[in-house]
């Protein structure tokens, strides 16, 4: 699989983040793999953006990094099922209080023609919000019947430090996001005997 990149940098600048604000843009030759891994930390941020999706032939493309949910609508969201972006992924960093923002980016992916189980969502552990924002995030993404991608905020779990969050509550979430995964893709408990 083919990686390519057409903006370096995010003008976001979360605090959890170490990506730079400044902003560089490219215009890659696109390989002739059919699939393809876009690697701009914030590819919905690239002012050039339609012309990019008129740009890009037919293959198989995935956003590496997801999506920036703020940068979203109907119409961006259809050119990504149109133009065939798959594995679409979107963080919900922040507050529990933001679901009806992430259930609208939902209702506009679903509408485009992604099926709940080809989303996921990014959720921060070990950051400023608690463990029990992240563990309600978990149960409405169950309804919802879409995968977690769950990104320990310190650089991975294996170096996992208590920073926000206690380590045990660390490691019962990673086990928690693997279960919720399975349920989402079984359907049933595959380790259950």
């Amino acid at each position: 699989m083919k990686k390519i990149q057409f903006t370096k940098g995010c003008p976001n600048q979360c605090s959890y983040c170490y990506e730079t604000a400044e902003m560089e843009y490219f215009n890659p030759d696109i390989p002739k793999d059919n699939q393809i891994r876009i690697l701009d930390m914030n590819f919905l941020s690239n002012p050039n953006l339609y012309w990019i999706f008129d740009k890009l032939p037919k293959r198989e493309y995935e956003l590496v990094c997801g999506i920036d949910y703020r940068r979203l609508n109907q119409t961006i969201a259809n050119k990504l099922k149109e133009k065939n972006f798959i594995k679409i992924r979107w963080a919900w960093d922040y507050s529990f209080c933001e679901q009806k923002k992430h259930y609208k980016v939902w209702r506009m992916l679903k509408k485009a023609g992604y099926r709940s189980k080809d989303l996921s969502v990014f959720v921060l552990v070990n950051w400023k919000i608690p463990y029990s924002d992240c563990v309600k995030k978990l149960d409405l993404l169950k309804v919802w019947n879409v995968k977690v991608n769950d990104c320990c905020f310190d650089g991975g779990y294996k170096r996992a430090k208590p920073k926000y969050w206690d380590i045990q509550d660390i490691k019962r979430f990673r086990r928690m996001c693997r279960k919720h995964n399975q349920m989402v893709l079984f359907k049933i408990d595959p380790e259950l005997k």
